[in-house]
């Protein structure tokens, strides 16, 4: 077991495909972070499927947030702020059908509680994982500046040793921050929803195209959340080999 580096962010997402919230310190539960993609929109045109930015890449310009006190019980209110600075509370009929008009479709919202997101936070897995020596390689080869927001990671970590991709070696293996212990499972597999920009919606296929051809179409790994715990910006992540 040996230090790799800390956390240097912590990111969240209230309602699924919304902007999420960065957090200075946060629960992970049995499914991820707490309360992560907990909200989101059913698309009534596709039986059982979420609206996603796939859907609609307006979305991602939609900021989220928790206000108040955590609790296992309840969520504290969800904030959305809309592009042109409109608030919403989740639960607003009026949110509803603002974005039915945006998305040009009939949605109906659903929430999960906060002990149970029952398809993993990610529906993938539980959490991703973004390092800093990864997104500085992956800029070199795109040959631009790339906004962390793109990729929708749970955790950014910062490398005492800046190996670009070497959480490919990580597969497999444990991770432990404090008492949060997560097992590596898997490479993330890109789509889409990297080519929106999350300030202004607007696409660039080439970064789809650039991790395809570097990356195998891979950035970032997934991780499985063995035992739960409490986690802080600035903590230090060990690797148990």
């Amino acid at each position: 077991m040996h230090p790799i580096g800390e956390i240097k962010e912590i990111m969240r997402y209230p309602v699924k495909s919304f902007q999420g919230e960065s957090v200075q310190r946060a629960k992970v539960m049995k499914y991820g972070l707490y309360g992560d993609r907990s909200h989101a929109f059913l698309d009534e045109t596709r039986p059982d499927k979420f609206l996603t930015i796939s859907q609609c890449p307006e979305m991602v310009r939609y900021q989220a947030r928790f206000l108040g006190e955590e609790s296992l019980n309840d969520y504290p209110p969800v904030e959305i702020t809309t592009p042109d600075g409109k608030v919403y509370f989740w639960g607003d009929t009026e949110l509803q059908h603002h974005i039915e008009r945006m998305a040009g479709r009939k949605v109906s919202p659903v929430e999960f509680p906060p002990t149970h997101v029952p398809f993993g936070a990610i529906e993938e897995e539980h959490v991703q994982i973004v390092t800093d020596a990864s997104l500085e390689k992956l800029q070199e080869l795109w040959g631009k500046e790339i906004d962390v927001r793109r990729f929708r990671p749970n955790f950014l970590f910062t490398l005492y040793q800046k190996v670009p991709f070497v959480e490919d070696n990580w597969l497999g293996k444990m991770l432990k921050i404090g008492e949060l212990e997560l097992m590596v499972k898997r490479h993330c597999e890109r789509c889409m929803i990297i080519t929106v920009d999350p300030k202004d919606a607007n696409r660039d296929t080439t970064l789809l195209k650039t991790v395809v051809k570097e990356r195998n179409n891979c950035f970032g790994v997934y991780a499985t959340v063995i035992k739960p715990g409490e986690i802080e910006v600035g903590q230090q992540v060990l690797l148990i080999e």
